[in-house]
């Protein structure tokens, strides 16, 4: 609210704009011009798309709480995971394009609607967009806090755009490991750019924090899908969350992990599978041996028995 009466809220919407000239809002640095509508490795051009909208009542439970978080959810994606659990989103592109008002006006119908909280998923690639939208849905009313919900390959660029935006940031931490990250990402160099700016968005807005009523109101909170065959991976994020961000850094150690994508391809036979109760058990003991304590449990009879 204070960038927008400043005007700096504006001013950074333009600033957004003009990084789609030759684009590198995100870490690929494509150089293609999407303000002309040229696409490249996210397919996205001058406008976002969006695959869906609504409030979401399987988020976390310090998002979701009683009314549902209220998530957007935008087609495409800058990350070419081959086991992602939304291919027909991220990587088939199903959706509509939205401008600015439409983007705006999907904000004050969530709001409208009682959500908590206003969640951006998969925003890496149309920061512009949503930075575009943003002083008009300020405008027409929108209060909530916002929460940007990420895979964790964003650019330092988009982030700084960011700065005193967003209240929630939501990454993913995937893999540490360079050529995994190249096999089953398409990106070697997400390990490096995942440490820069999940250290960039706890130098924003530091350690989750909470309202009275167990709600997120401001902070990090990492999300940690566990994969199969993964134990280095898993305990080096959570070495990197301990040391360089905090003890106290929230985590949700994810078990939701099934075969998806491109995963029955018999070039990623080792992760088509579940994953196990014993490979849960063991990252979650890696946690408590590097010093994390601080677990979402998605337990949503203990926070109504909170309320």
């Amino acid at each position: 609210m204070e960038l927008f009466r400043s005007g700096e809220l504006f001013r950074r919407s333009r600033a957004g704009l003009r990084h789609l000239r030759s684009c590198r809002v995100c870490p690929r640095d494509c150089d293609v011009n999407r303000l002309e509508n040229e696409m490249a490795v996210c397919k996205s051009g001058r406008y976002a798309v969006v695959g869906s909208y609504f409030p979401h009542f399987g988020e976390e439970d310090c998002l979701r709480g009683w009314q549902g978080s209220g998530t957007i959810f935008f087609s495409m994606c800058n990350l070419k995971c081959v086991f992602c659990q939304n291919f027909d989103i991220s990587q088939d592109g199903e959706g509509t394009e939205a401008g600015p008002e439409a983007l705006a006006q999907m904000m004050l119908e969530l709001q409208a609607k009682g959500c908590h909280n206003i969640n951006f998923v998969t925003p890496e690639h149309v920061v512009p967009q949503i930075l575009e939208a943003l002083p008009l849905a300020v405008q027409m009313g929108l209060r909530l806090p916002l929460v940007y919900n990420t895979g964790a390959y964003d650019s330092m660029e988009s982030l700084k755009l960011m700065d005193g935006i967003v209240d929630i940031y939501m990454p993913d931490f995937k893999y540490w490991n360079s050529e995994q990250s190249q096999t089953y990402l398409k990106a070697k160099d997400y390990p490096e750019a995942a440490r820069n700016v999940i250290r960039e968005m706890h130098r924003q807005v530091g350690e989750l924090k909470f309202d009275k009523n167990g709600l997120a109101r401001r902070g990090v909170l990492v999300r940690y899908l566990v994969m199969p065959e993964n134990t280095d991976n898993t305990r080096s994020i959570f070495k990197f969350l301990r040391e360089e961000l905090s003890p106290d850094t929230y985590i949700n150690i994810m078990d939701q992990y099934r075969p998806a994508g491109k995963v029955t391809d018999s070039r990623y036979s080792e992760i088509n599978r579940r994953t196990t109760s014993d490979e849960m058990a063991e990252a979650y003991e890696i946690a408590r041996e590097e010093g994390l304590y601080r677990f979402d449990q998605r337990d949503p009879e203990a926070f109504h028995e909170m309320l």
